[in-house]
């Protein structure tokens, strides 16, 4: 009421001061008739204090945390192109076209991870102008940190997106047209007319900004949870596996992994956060979010969670989405009956569903983005791929990633006979251990494979235009430059 009442007085003085003047500018009329809310800050005022600096780089986390991101749809999105689920519902507002290759430009899910990992991107931004124009308001150390973070934060968006809307690397070393490159934060729609980079050059600028993060972020945090959910050094070099494995250049992912795993079993980082597997893998996901397994998660609370069509617990497992599919990775013989991995999984009558996510209302579940097994699963591939492949140490991780879940599993003679088995053989422990992580669509497009056929949903073949998401609408009516 206050505020409506000093808007009323500020317009009574505005039209006085026009009826007396017509000298009075219409900047200055518009100043009084739009009045900076008390509680809003301006620009220059966001990084004027320790506090509010920090604030910003907490801003920037929860725009990655977003639901439509990584804190749900995202890596929901990531699965079910594959064929490891069967949609139930035909809901559009949950997936149902991405499942169906249906997408188009007009559709929900064309536009969620292009406009939040943008906002995303743009946040980074920000704190990363901010901080340079306003260099004396945190320590240096402190500066070069946040910094780092919002690279990382950068860094990890634009895989996103170039995963989703642009060729794979591998189809023509990244020659293809990819997403614009914004490289500056935006306050105005001024700047949004900008071309598309190429796929190659946002790969580029993505381990630009993971290698200068390496450099700047924090060996460890002081705790546990920090550990687990703000970057540090050792997520920079995780994540920079990942996106080597993309781009095939698997001799940059053994040297990065070799940074974090140690060269005999049991692997583990030796240095930074000591990094390993836990004894049981269901404690990563209901017993301790924060274990030293979970490189990076998206933290839920009970005032802070993201809830409804995308959360993954009420997809997966509460509202019964999707089911598994009984022909993809859940009828594979190497998934045995003994396995602890199958915990995380119910039945209802006939039909399994994923339970990895299990906290009913509120979905308290922490969102795993980057987790250590897949850093040992992405070594392992790598092993196998490079110019003198290493199939004794490849067989060793792959049989340490598995054998935490079922310890009297042993691969078949076949698989390790020579190295295009190994790397069949990892892919379908990725299947196993990444189910339900936003792994599997990429796994078949960075390999060029065809995504397979499951329920009324039919295959994709890398040539046809729907093996990739559209640019949406929204962005195409607004940026004359794509």
């Amino acid at each position: 009421m206050r505020t409506r009442l000093f808007s009323n007085r500020l317009l009574f003085a505005a039209s006085l001061g026009l009826a007396l003047s017509l000298a009075t500018t219409a900047c200055k009329e518009k100043e009084l008739l739009n009045p900076v809310p008390k509680t809003s800050l301006q620009g220059s005022l966001l990084f004027n204090t320790p506090d509010r600096v920090l604030g910003q780089v907490n801003g920037m986390y929860a725009g990655l945390k977003n639901g439509s991101f990584y804190g749900g749809r995202y890596p929901m999105l990531s699965d079910i192109r594959g064929e490891e689920f069967i949609n139930r519902l035909q809901n559009v507002f949950t997936g149902y076209d991405a499942w169906n290759h249906t997408i188009n430009s007009g559709s929900n899910d064309a536009l969620t991870t292009w406009s939040t990992a943008y906002a995303a991107i743009n946040s980074a931004n920000l704190v990363i102008d901010g901080l340079a124009a306003n260099p004396n308001v945190v320590p240096a150390a402190t500066a070069a940190q946040y910094t780092g973070e919002a690279k990382f934060v950068r860094a990890l968006s634009y895989f996103a997106l170039i995963t989703f809307y642009g060729q794979p690397y591998v189809k023509d070393a990244g020659a293809s047209s990819g997403v614009p490159l914004r490289l500056t934060g935006e306050t105005t729609t001024a700047n949004n007319d900008l071309a598309r980079s190429t796929v190659a050059a946002v790969y580029t600028q993505i381990l630009k900004d993971l290698n200068e993060a390496e450099t700047a972020l924090p060996l460890t945090y002081s705790t546990a949870l920090l550990n687990t959910t703000r970057a540090h050094r050792n997520t920079a070099i995780a994540l920079k596996t990942r996106v080597y494995l993309n781009m095939g250049r698997y001799a940059d992912v053994v040297t990065e992994a070799q940074k974090i795993v140690s060269a005999t079993a049991p692997y583990r980082a030796t240095t930074g956060v000591a990094h390993q597997l836990q004894a049981n893998v269901n404690t990563v996901f209901s017993t301790d979010y924060a274990t030293t397994e979970s490189i990076l998660s998206m933290p839920m609370t009970t005032l802070d969670n993201v809830s409804g069509q995308n959360s993954l617990g009420y997809e997966y497992n509460i509202n019964q989405e999707y089911n598994l599919n009984p022909t993809g990775i859940l009828g594979n013989a190497a998934w045995r009956t003994t396995d602890a991995r199958r915990t995380m999984l119910r039945t209802s009558g006939t039909t399994v569903y994923l339970a990895k996510y299990r906290t009913a209302n509120p979905y308290l579940d922490y969102v795993p983005v980057v987790r250590y097994a897949e850093v040992l699963l992405n070594y392992a591939e790598a092993l196998t791929r490079q110019a003198t492949p290493d199939l004794t140490t490849a067989a060793a991780i792959l049989t340490a990633v598995h054998q935490r879940s079922d310890a009297t599993y042993t691969l078949p003679a076949a698989s390790v006979a020579t190295a295009s088995a190994l790397t069949s053989a990892i892919w379908v422990e990725r299947r196993i251990e990444l189910l339900g992580e936003g792994f599997r669509s990429n796994d078949l497009l960075r390999n060029l494979l065809t995504i397979p056929a499951k329920g009324t949903a039919p295959s994709i073949t890398p040539s046809q235009p729907e093996y990739i998401f559209p640019i949406p609408n929204a962005e195409i009516s607004s940026n004359k430059l794509l």
